[in-house]
């Protein structure tokens, strides 16, 4: 019996989420989406590719959470992005009132699952749902790392001309401008970026690596980006399905690792079966200690603007 995994949101994210999984025969998917037809549509569409790409998944799509009962994994994609002179808390507060929504109606049908959250900002609202869900914590996690380092890869491949395959990246914090990039610890070929490239071109590599979502935004004019964070998300479903206890950067909530306390904050982490199985502990310098516990004070931030209780 194939895994069950339910995709809350219809848009750009949620639909080439829903559609990598089917792909990949990873599970059988549930689409959700309040908007009436457009989960119904686009699970169908993609539902139809399976003679030609060799699937046999399932995919429906759907207004309400009924036939979402009893999935294993459940990805929340649902909410705004911010749109021009919307302030910061404005974002929070509106992305707050649907995630507090999603999570009730995903607890209620899904009492067993484990929550991968998308939607930003994404530390705070993976907090949130952590908060309403009442779950461990093991089995409620951010995806943001794993597109960060995405990122960072890419453009050291290209700088380089090399492989993607032999760079590997090392991100901690908050998802956004508070991110951490570990330099000593990004490697290509095993060899530290750093005594590849010239300080500068280190710099404006991270530079780009932190305003990725922004650069895509603004060459796109009316969207974000979706292609890269939905292969991420799928990433974390398909080392969970597969219980591949595999090393990924995620949003985990922190309880004294890293000397931070009561947080969600990109670490490396073990996803497994069971969800979050293990954080792995870095030994960082004073100087990078500090700098994620700056992240982590931001991410606090956030969260106090949802006045949890």
């Amino acid at each position: 019996m194939r895994n069950k995994v339910t995709v809350v949101g219809a848009g750009n994210v949620g639909a080439t989420c829903a559609q990598r999984i089917v792909e990949g025969g990873y599970a059988d998917v549930v689409m959700v989406d309040i908007i009436e037809g457009l989960p119904q549509g686009k699970a169908l569409d993609i539902l139809q590719s399976g003679p030609i790409l060799n699937f046999d998944s399932s995919i429906i799509g759907t207004n309400g959470y009924e036939e979402t009962a009893d999935s294993d994994i459940v990805v929340i994609t649902s909410g705004i992005a911010r749109k021009p002179g919307m302030s910061r808390d404005d974002l929070i507060l509106t992305n707050m009132k649907i995630i507090k929504e999603v999570t009730e109606n995903v607890v209620e049908y899904s009492p067993n699952c484990i929550i991968i959250v998308v939607t930003n900002p994404l530390d705070a609202m993976t907090q949130l749902a952590l908060h309403v869900s009442k779950f461990p914590k093991n089995r409620v996690m951010g995806q943001s790392g794993i597109l960060d380092s995405s990122r960072l890869r890419t453009f050291i491949a290209m700088e380089l001309g090399v492989s993607v395959d032999d760079v590997a990246a090392c991100l901690l914090g908050g998802h956004g401008d508070t991110m951490v990039a570990i330099p000593r610890l990004t490697t290509v070929g095993g060899i530290p970026m750093t005594e590849l490239l010239s300080k500068d071109r280190v710099d404006a590599i991270l530079e780009r690596t932190v305003k990725g979502g922004a650069e895509i935004v603004g060459l796109l004019k009316t969207g974000s980006a979706y292609y890269a964070p939905s292969a991420a998300a799928v990433q974390m479903v398909e080392a969970i399905v597969f219980d591949r206890k595999k090393i990924l950067p995620c949003a985990a909530y922190l309880e004294g690792e890293y000397g931070i306390n009561g947080a969600y904050v990109g670490v490396p982490a073990k996803l497994g079966a069971s969800g979050i199985e293990q954080i792995i502990e870095l030994k960082l310098t004073p100087e990078e200690s500090e700098a994620l516990k700056r992240s982590a004070e931001a991410v606090k931030e956030l969260v106090a603007i949802m006045k949890l209780e």
